[in-house]
């Protein structure tokens, strides 16, 4: 080995560092447009939204010296002179910044009916004549002399909540700061939660019973049958949601075609009610999730060799024991993969339910769509996402437990 060769051996390690770290810093570069167009179009977004969920400085803005006058207050009885002076003066500024509206709507969130109390409340502090402000004020409204209007004032008042947290699992807090159940009459996003996921998994569920015995037929049918087949299963994705969901509702009318056929059958005497009912909502569902859950299925069914179920029937195992026991275990990845995806992607429906289910199945998208567009409450909505974003985070670390997120195949 000449000197020249023993010299340079010692730099080989290094100079292949040196191009290994040029490899990456061109792979970093040409990834670099891609990920930051993600960080501006879709985290960026989902993050400011998410932080309205706990962050809410409203009241903190348009009452300040109230709220600073609050901090003192042991909340065991009513506020002292000196909150009601405080209050006094916040009004006369939101009065004159005509801003009461915007003061009665945030509060409205914490006590049903307060906003036109508070709105009143602005307009006759204007006409106040001095000190003492207390008596003014409870003369003014009664609400005033209320221990738990001071206290959620006090509670709304901290630029950080969990208010709508709380709200969108049918919680409060009462006027000792404890948590406690809202009342039943306003009981309502748990009850849509869990419409929500019983939906999403009977969805998940059924697609998988009709989804698995036709994943297998393509698997093991000819190339060119398999083909023909797997065109037809495509064939809704060519196809807007919209469009299929309002077939659906063509088909299920109370004079549509299942209808028809029905009483054709002589199977009822009058038109059943399949639209806007949990059955329209569930079928359109199950027709537009199913290649959803078949694809997934059938990628790793294609996967598997013929011969294990032959050597499993060689060493004696009859056919529904080798199945069980040798071919359903080695699906599991394809099942996992397609119920996840499947039953994620229900718990965001919003059109098919809006069309084609009643009042009783509407989902909690339709109720997030509303708090934005209707009630223009973006912390509700921003507390009810944020509940949807960790059950799909459970989700992912249950099926990484039990599966493994590496074994993920989508076809």
């Amino acid at each position: 080995m000449t000197e020249a060769t023993l010299t340079a051996a010692p730099r080989l390690p290094w100079q292949f560092a040196a191009a290994e770290r040029k490899g990456h810093f061109r792979a970093a570069v040409l990834v670099l447009p891609l990920l930051l167009f993600v960080i501006i179009t879709f985290a960026t977004p989902v993050v400011l939204l998410l932080t309205r969920s706990v962050y809410d400085p409203s009241i903190a803005q348009t009452l300040p010296t109230t709220i600073a006058a609050l901090q003192n207050w042991d909340g065991k009885d009513l506020p002292d002179e000196q909150v009601y002076a405080a209050l006094a003066q916040d009004f006369k500024k939101v009065a004159q910044d005509n801003t009461s509206a915007f003061v009665g709507k945030r509060m409205n969130y914490e006590i049903s009916g307060i906003r036109s109390k508070i709105i009143g409340s602005v307009n006759k502090s204007t006409e106040f004549t001095g000190a003492p402000y207390k008596e003014q004020f409870i003369a003014a409204d009664k609400i005033w002399g209320d221990r738990l209007v001071w206290a959620k004032i006090k509670q709304a008042g901290r630029s950080f909540t969990d208010f709508y947290l709380l709200r969108s699992l049918d919680l409060e807090r009462n006027a000792d700061n404890g948590i406690v159940a809202v009342p039943k009459s306003q009981a309502v996003y748990v009850n849509v939660l869990a419409r929500t996921f019983y939906i999403s998994a009977l969805v998940t569920l059924i697609t998988l019973a009709l989804g698995y015995p036709v994943a297998f037929m393509l698997a093991h049918a000819p190339n060119r049958l398999a083909n023909i087949l797997l065109i037809f299963i495509l064939v809704p994705f060519w196809t807007s949601l919209l469009v299929r969901t309002t077939a659906w509702f063509v088909l299920l009318q109370d004079n549509g075609p299942v209808n028809g056929l029905i009483q054709y059958l002589n199977f009822s005497e009058g038109p059943l009610k399949l639209i806007f009912s949990r059955f329209g909502t569930v079928t359109a569902m199950v027709h537009i999730q199913l290649p959803f859950t078949l694809l997934p299925i059938y990628g790793v069914m294609k996967g598997i060799s013929p011969s294990y179920m032959r050597a499993a029937r060689s060493l004696g195992g009859g056919p529904f024991y080798s199945f069980f026991r040798v071919y359903l275990p080695l699906t599991l990845p394809g099942i996992g993969a397609g119920c996840l995806l499947t039953f994620i992607l229900c718990l965001g429906y919003y059109i098919t339910p809006a069309l084609v289910g009643g009042a009783a199945d509407q989902m909690v998208s339709g109720t997030i769509e509303r708090a934005m567009n209707q009630e223009n409450n973006w912390g509700k909505a921003s507390a009810l996402s944020a509940i949807l974003l960790l059950s799909t985070l459970v989700l992912f670390f249950i099926y990484n437990r039990i599966v493994g997120i590496d074994k993920v195949k989508l076809g």
